[in-house]
């Protein structure tokens, strides 16, 4: 039985991130992390950098015709990664 003051540990991770304010870091490790899962093995396959910078995510491509696909639904990845994220992370994506 849970008493009044107890919370879950997930409510306790959050408010540890939020106090000791490295939520943005920890949101933008996940957004890193969840790449293969998001984009798809051939995507990620292809992708040998990775990070973002103030809510840019740098992604390097090898492939020069997968680079021009993803530039062309740029915006759709955005929503996507944000969704799964849970929160506003990314509000670009640049690809070299």
């Amino acid at each position: 039985m849970r008493k009044p003051n107890d919370i879950t540990l997930k409510e306790a991770i959050e408010k540890m991130l939020k106090h000791y304010r490295i939520k943005g870091k920890f949101d933008e490790t996940g957004v890193v992390a969840l790449w293969p899962e998001i984009m798809g093995t051939a995507v990620s396959n292809r992708t040998t950098q990775i990070y973002v910078h103030q809510h840019k995510l740098f992604v390097r491509i090898e492939s020069s015709v997968i680079k021009n696909e993803l530039l062309m639904v740029r915006s759709a990845i955005i929503h996507k990664i944000n969704e799964r994220i849970g929160a506003q992370v990314i509000s670009e994506i640049v690809f070299l």
